[in-house]
């Protein structure tokens, strides 16, 4: 079993945001939009503004992340924003934020001085999830939303408070299936053998990656 204990500090540094309290770099923000996959590329505790589409919905993850974030993607990438309050975001919301790039546990995040520097405004560009072998899911496309097909090499595990586990298999390499204790997604029905089509955010938690599903209807088996 791979815990989900997570380091303090992603913790610390949203609490601080939230509170106002804001790390010296904020200083420095600029209002310019950048693709997210360029923000991507920035040094950790750089300031950026990034818009696109939602493709999460606000607080899916929040067992896992301790926050009530959303990811959000345009046409280059995507990435998670942390922030502590429910903002309401539903997928495919428009949305442009500023905040200050961080780690949280291996994945990158975008952590918003504080809610106000969240814009959401009407309906984004439709994101479609990009199809990808199950060994393929890994640093390049962390950030986006993804779908899998392949069958369950592990069964499901619980790994409470955070959420639960399965992976997943169509012969490219296992990966894990990650699944929120928000989401509520009933697993009782998957079984090691069986072939599952699981849409998700493409994420990562320490030295590896995994699908996050957003809610039921994210997970589909597929019948023999």
């Amino acid at each position: 079993m791979i815990s989900r204990l997570r380091a303090v500090v992603p913790v610390l540094l949203l609490a601080l945001a939230c509170a106002g309290v804001a790390p010296p770099a904020l200083a420095d923000a600029s209002h310019h939009v950048v693709s997210i996959a360029r923000a991507r590329t920035l040094p950790l505790g750089t300031v950026v503004t990034v818009a696109g589409t939602a493709t999460t919905p606000s607080g899916a993850f929040e067992s896992s992340l301790f926050d009530k974030g959303f990811a959000v993607q345009d046409r280059s990438a995507g990435i998670y924003v942390s922030v502590a309050v429910d903002l309401g975001v539903a997928p495919r919301a428009g949305v442009r934020v500023t905040g200050v790039l961080r780690d949280s546990s291996g994945l990158r995040v975008l952590v918003p001085a504080d809610p106000a520097a969240v814009h959401v405004r009407g309906r984004g560009p439709a994101i479609h999830a990009e199809p990808l072998l199950t060994g393929a899911v890994g640093e390049a496309v962390e950030g986006l939303l993804v779908r899998v097909t392949g069958r369950i090499t592990r069964a499901p595990e619980s790994d409470l408070p955070y959420g639960s586990t399965f992976f997943v298999d169509d012969g490219s390499g296992e990966l894990m299936i990650f699944v929120n204790v928000q989401t509520g997604i009933d697993l009782s029905g998957l079984a090691v053998g069986r072939t599952v089509r699981v849409t998700g955010f493409s994420s990562q938690f320490d030295t590896h990656y995994e699908v996050n599903p957003r809610f039921p209807a994210d997970i589909a088996v597929r019948r023999s």
